[in-house]
């Protein structure tokens, strides 16, 4: 999920939800494969795991305006 803040505001809540479902998932998976030496590029989890908290941001910010 390579979309910026901005790009993520104009997506509904449920959708929002749905992506941080998937991301949870894909950074899970990246860990399992990071542990058991078959990831080649690290550098992803932590990719993931700032794309979930960007989406954490934007999910708090639309339901405190609700």
């Amino acid at each position: 999920c390579d979309m910026n803040a901005s790009e993520l505001r104009a997506l509904p809540v449920n959708e929002l939800e749905a992506k941080k479902t998937d991301l949870k998932e894909e950074y899970l998976r990246l860990r399992c494969g990071h542990v058991s030496r078959q990831l080649a590029d690290v550098n992803l989890i932590k990719k993931t795991r700032r794309s979930i908290a960007r989406l954490n941001t934007v999910l708090t910010e639309k339901l405190a305006q609700q």
